[in-house]
């Protein structure tokens, strides 16, 4: 069996993920909302074992999507890029900072923050610099 690997992705230009969820539902309804990126990832086996897309919202991790297909998709230009198709469904995840960097990283499903029960997905998350000084001494 193969490990499986995520992704993890800046949600720029949301505040909070409410943002991220009206933009899916105003851009695709309720088909599965693609991001299309221009690089195609070399462990596309691992992350297609049970991967998803987690999203950071201001300097910290707060939802992930399971990704359910990674598709070839030529531009406008003419380039072949790789759209990452994810499940509607928006799983808010305990808060975890993370610094700002550009396109998407992998991360390994041991470092990967735990979902949030149900009921607690409205909750607002950390102030960021508490986010930063609970990850420094290793509470996350």
């Amino acid at each position: 069996m193969t490990d499986h690997i995520n992704l993890v992705k800046l949600c720029v230009g949301a505040e909070a993920v409410e943002d991220l969820l009206a933009w899916q539902k105003s851009r695709f309804g309720s088909d599965n909302p693609v991001h299309v990126t221009r690089m195609w990832p070399k462990r596309a086996e691992e992350i297609l074992a049970g991967g998803s897309l987690y999203w950071v919202f201001k300097g910290a991790v707060l939802a992930r999507q399971r990704i359910v297909a990674l598709e070839p998709r030529t531009g406008a230009d003419g380039i072949a890029r790789c759209a990452i198709v994810m499940d509607p469904e928006v799983i808010r995840t305990e808060p975890m900072p993370k610094r700002p960097f550009q396109g998407w990283r992998y991360m390994p499903a041991a470092d990967s923050p735990r979902d949030l029960p149900k009921g607690r997905g409205r909750e607002e998350p950390l102030p960021r610099e508490l986010l930063q000084a609970l990850a420094e001494i290793g509470l996350r």
